[in-house]
C-alpha cells in the first residue's frame, strides 16, 4: 500500500516528512533519502499499532497529484 508523503526542509536543513492520511505520523532525516526511509519505517510502525489495537486502518489518500496548498 502506498501513502502520499509531504517533505519540507526546515530552517535547520532537516527534511521533515508528514503522512497526511495518518494523523500524527511525522518523521525527519538529515537527507531527503534518509527522511523517506524513516517515513517508510514510521508508516509501518503506525499501521502495526493500528492492527495491534484492533483499530480500522485509515484508507490511503488518492495518489493523484495534489497542487492546492503546495508551496513551490
Amino acid at each position: 500500500m502506498k501513502h502520499r508523503i509531504f517533505i519540507e526542509q526546515d530552517e535547520d536543513g532537516v527534511f521533515v516528512v508528514e503522512v497526511p492520511c495518518l494523523p500524527g505520523c511525522v518523521t525527519q532525516g538529515r537527507t531527503r533519502q534518509e527522511a523517506v526511509e524513516n517515513a517508510k519505517e514510521a508508516i509501518a510502525a503506525y499501521l502495526e499499532s493500528f492492527a495491534a489495537h484492533g483499530e480500522a486502518m485509515p484508507p490511503p489518500m488518492s495518489m493523484a497529484p495534489q497542487t492546492e496548498g503546495v508551496r513551490w
